[in-house]
């Protein structure tokens, strides 16, 4: 099969499209002809060896490497110990994350084998907006509707704390990117006032997503501005994740995305504000749960630019200048 393989940590350039073995399938797994991928963050993490962890921290993989969680695709093949999916079925699904973190979980490529477990079948979108939605959905949905899970969370010693959204405002940094406007449309099911913020170049999105009130953050800070809101997730989040204390009432909650930097947990504990946080899981039940509301139009996938998997570099190239409105896709097939 072709695939973008990774020989070395490195820019976008280290992105190499080749020839790769094809995928084995242990017990429990489904092999997926892959028609479409969607990229996230921890991709490109990855492709630079998480140089922004401590060293400790950082992976050292055997290498060729490939990376990417989320696809969507058809089911080619299956351990004979599965049930519930047929060849050639359509599906979707978040592959192995967060195991396969720190090695990728080989979705830059023609096939990838898939526990079934995190499969889901497709709802009835096209595989370029399926394959953009499973890390993005699954991450709001993980935060503010259903952890699904009682793995221990990396981040805290609790598990994650949801709050009520009904009646309440919620505001949602970062609400033009994947998780953010996956959130936007979560709270306004939920039957949550939501502000969203982003740059202005999304705010007509925004309104057709749902949102309330938008604030332009290149204009205006929203934490100097709102006040008395129930719940802030912040899609951007990191050490300055704390500035939203301001912005929450007493008895609020801020769920920082990406916590990692954050040192505010006494202030917002004389505050009375919770902070919680927890880290993504591959769900295929949530996947599934999730693709009701896509197929009825509840929510919807904003696709931000599609590329060929022989040019996942340039891809990458894209992810780097920001600003992205939704998701980034491969199309595969």
């Amino acid at each position: 099969m072709k695939a973008v393989r990774l020989h070395a940590f490195g820019g976008p350039d280290v992105l190499r499209y080749e020839d790769a073995p094809r995928p084995t399938l242990a017990a429990g797994e489904v092999l997926v002809r892959v028609h479409a991928v969607g990229l996230n963050p921890p991709d490109w993490y990855l492709r630079d060896g998480y140089r922004s962890l401590p060293p400790e921290w950082q992976p050292h993989p055997a290498f060729p490497l490939i990376l990417g969680s989320d696809v969507s695709g058809v089911v080619a093949a299956l351990d004979d110990g599965v049930e519930g999916f047929s060849v050639g079925d359509e599906v979707y699904a978040m592959v192995r994350f967060p195991q396969n973190v720190m090695e990728g979980s080989k979705a830059y490529a023609e096939y990838v084998s898939v526990p079934a477990s995190d499969l889901a079948r497709k709802p009835g979108i096209d595989h370029v907006h399926a394959a953009a939605a499973p890390m993005s959905l699954l991450t709001a949905w993980q935060f503010l509707i259903d952890l699904g899970h009682d793995e221990p969370n990396p981040f805290q010693s609790f598990t994650h704390a949801h709050a009520q959204l009904e009646g309440r405002t919620v505001l949602v940094n970062g609400a033009g990117g994947g998780v953010g406007h996956l959130a936007v449309q979560l709270a306004k099911w939920k039957g949550a006032r939501v502000i969203a913020v982003a740059s202005g170049r999304n705010e007509a999105l925004m309104r057709e997503l749902g949102a309330d009130q938008f604030i332009d953050y290149t204009r205006t800070a929203a934490d100097e501005i709102v006040r008395d809101v129930d719940v802030v997730l912040d899609a951007v989040g990191g050490p300055d994740t704390g500035r939203f204390f301001r912005t929450l009432k007493r008895g609020g909650s801020l769920y920082p995305v990406y916590p990692l930097g954050f040192t505010g947990h006494a202030e917002a504990e004389t505050l009375g504000i919770t902070v919680s946080t927890t880290q993504v899981r591959s769900s295929g039940a949530q996947l599934a749960e999730a693709a009701r509301l896509l197929d009825d139009g509840t929510i919807r996938i904003v696709v931000d630019s599609i590329f060929p998997l022989a040019d996942a570099a340039r891809a990458h190239e894209r992810a780097a200048r920001g600003n992205i409105q939704g998701k980034i896709v491969l199309s595969v097939a």
